[in-house]
């Protein structure tokens, strides 16, 4: 799971601002149940004052205390339950106090007296570690100008066990509810951002040879669909963007091409002048160096152009590359030897592919006379040749210069030289590698290159390989007789 995908920030967000709603609704409710209950239960206990207080008490002028415990338990049955009831008279000190509870909860006679602070207002009052009493008191004066403090008391437990099951309640539910969220959330992001993944990988396959290709359009009217549409209409301004750069590019160089060739005829025919001094020979030549230099510019710059607007016309067939690589390192060897550079091959036979025999042997040329130009004197030239599972492998190394690792991205782009003056003066103009990418593009190839500076380079490029049965079907036919 990718922590940094937008469904999983999404999920997780929902998650926790789930999660605190729950507990700040939890804790709303466990205060305000709490509240409530204590609340409740001090007016049943101020309600039992006061009936025992204006109902009872002034009958006791009239009646014996042993009316007033007769009355209080008849109506009130404070030993079933569990209560809590004490009647104190100034002058008579305790008139009535409930006996001890069946369960044994408490013992009544534990109970302090109350203090002035006390009187009428409700107190609490702990029996033992466990066991609480909620305890209302208030003073009552009589016609006769006696005064009593009637107290009325009731557990907390129930209130604590309700608490408590409330609390288990949440314990219990809320992880399973915030659980069942975050998946279904998660479902649902994954879901909703799946056309994202598909526009995702459209994208990825789009380059600068198929940018017709539109991503699709999810018609479902919401930001994605106005992603998509904004995305394709990118996609075509750019598409128009390419081909116009391509076609003046192509344009330009066929344009240049014709005068340079006439520039080229005429100051060869100058330079042939005999009549000519030794000075002005010289500068002649060096103006048909030029030309001659800018011819080839504009002759690769024209091919770059063609290939890469895919108006070149390929005689694609079915070769052995190993085969191919071993004619032109021959041809190279003459190049390499000039500068004492050994050139090692491993070639492997039957790798066979399809392709043009001319435009494949180009990017061999290409890659090997960069090599070649760039090892010093003395120096090693690597050529091999490969299977790796569905792909053949040409891999063209050296032990030279290298690469500066600020260069590698841009080594395949038009006219980019990591030292421009050392190419100027070996003929480069930057068009070589740019010519190899286009090739390979046009041949469904991959090209790569690895380099440390210093220390030689490598490229490598994969082309698909043919199916055994194409390979052997292309071998038997070259090795058939001619009749």
């Amino acid at each position: 799971m990718n922590v940094r995908s937008i469904r999983f920030r999404m999920t997780a967000w929902y998650a926790g601002l789930l999660a605190g709603a729950l507990l700040i609704f939890g804790a709303s409710v466990y205060l305000g149940l709490e509240r409530y209950l204590y609340w409740n239960l001090e007016r049943g206990l101020s309600t039992q004052c006061s009936t025992i207080g204006a109902e009872l008490l002034p009958q006791i002028s009239h009646q014996s205390h042993e009316w007033l415990e007769r009355e209080i338990n008849e109506t009130y049955a404070p030993e079933v339950n569990s209560n809590f009831v004490r009647v104190t008279g100034k002058e008579e000190g305790i008139v009535y106090v409930s006996g001890a509870p069946k369960d044994g909860a408490f013992d009544p006679s534990r109970v302090p007296s109350p203090g002035d602070k006390d009187i009428g207002r409700s107190r609490k009052v702990q029996l033992g570690r466990e066991y609480q009493l909620l305890i209302e008191t208030k003073r009552f004066t009589m016609p006769g100008g006696s005064q009593f403090l009637v107290e009325s008391g009731a557990p907390s437990e129930q209130i604590r066990t309700v608490l408590h099951g409330l609390l288990l309640t949440f314990a219990i539910y809320v992880p399973f509810i915030v659980s069942l969220a975050v998946t279904g959330g998660y479902w649902l992001m994954r879901r909703s951002l799946r056309p994202v993944d598909e526009i995702t990988k459209q994208a990825e396959g789009i380059t600068s040879r198929n940018l017709s290709e539109r991503l699709p359009e999810i018609r479902t009217g919401d930001e994605i669909e106005r992603l998509s549409t904004a995305l394709n209409r990118m996609i075509e301004r750019l598409d128009q963007a390419f081909q116009h750069v391509n076609r003046f590019s192509a344009d330009a160089s066929h344009e240049l091409r014709t005068p340079l060739t006439i520039l080229q005829l005429e100051l060869e025919g100058i330079v042939q002048n005999q009549s000519l001094s030794p000075g002005l020979a010289e500068q002649m030549g060096s103006v048909l160096e030029e030309t001659q230099r800018m011819s080839r510019i504009v002759e690769n710059l024209l091919t770059v152009s063609r290939l890469d607007a895919g108006e070149v016309r390929m005689e694609k067939k079915r070769l052995d590359l190993g085969q191919l690589v071993a004619s032109t390192a021959d041809q190279m060897k003459l190049l390499a030897e000039e500068k004492s550079i050994a050139l090692i091959s491993d070639l492997a036979s039957d790798v066979w592919v399809e392709g043009d025999r001319a435009y494949l042997q180009q990017v061999i040329v290409n890659l090997m006379d960069n090599a070649i130009k760039y090892t010093h004197e003395g120096g090693q030239v690597g050529v091999c040749v490969r299977r790796n599972a569905s792909t053949a492998v040409l891999e063209v190394s050296d032990n030279g210069v290298g690469i500066p690792s600020d260069a590698l991205p841009h080594v395949f782009e038009r006219f980019y030289r990591t030292d421009k003056a050392r190419s100027r003066d070996s003929g480069g103009a930057g068009l070589g590698l740019a010519i190899v990418k286009a090739i390979c593009t046009a041949h469904g190839a991959r090209v790569s290159v690895s380099s440390k500076e210093g220390n030689g380079s490598c490229f490598a490029i994969e082309v698909p390989l043919l199916d055994v049965l194409d390979a052997n079907l292309a071998k038997s036919t070259l090795r058939a007789p001619r009749l």
